[in-house]
């Protein structure tokens, strides 16, 4: 008799062990333009700043390193301009469920979370008669 309680202890505590489980999942979320999040993105602040140089950063090498831009323009001055506007959305959600059996009683318990973020980057450059960048900006917002 004492042998069948020690096994069924042992059984519950197993199903106990084996019967919790977490689950993280994470979801990126991009519209047509995407921010890639990984740290070899081109639309990075520092990237920028270390691939455009100006005077010297022509814009075969900027179709190259960033791809079309989504907007490209002439200002009143007769010079190129083009913006590259690149967003993402991240979300991120958890999930716990514990469920318990000890022969007759049971029991179950769970929990979630959901966490979303956006990150935004704005590039606008300009570029000469001679097709090479003059002048360049970058703003990046994360909300």
């Amino acid at each position: 008799m004492k042998a069948i309680r020690i096994l069924i202890l042992i059984t519950t505590i197993l199903v106990l062990c084996i019967s919790c489980a977490t689950l993280e999942t994470s979801e990126t979320k991009n519209d047509p333009a995407i921010l890639d999040q990984s740290k070899n993105s081109p639309f990075t602040h520092g990237n920028v700043q270390l691939s455009i140089k100006k005077g010297i950063t022509t814009q075969t090498e900027v179709l190259e390193k960033f791809g079309a831009p989504n907007i490209a323009t002439v200002d009143s001055s007769g010079y190129e301009v083009w913006t590259y506007q690149k967003y993402a959305t991240v979300a991120k959600g958890t999930d716990t469920r514990i469920y318990a059996t000890v022969i007759i009683v049971g029991g179950t318990a769970g929990s979630s979370g959901f966490e979303q973020s956006s990150k935004t980057m704005t590039l606008i450059l300009k570029f000469d008669e001679r097709k090479k960048v003059i002048d360049f900006k970058s703003m990046t917002t994360n909300f």
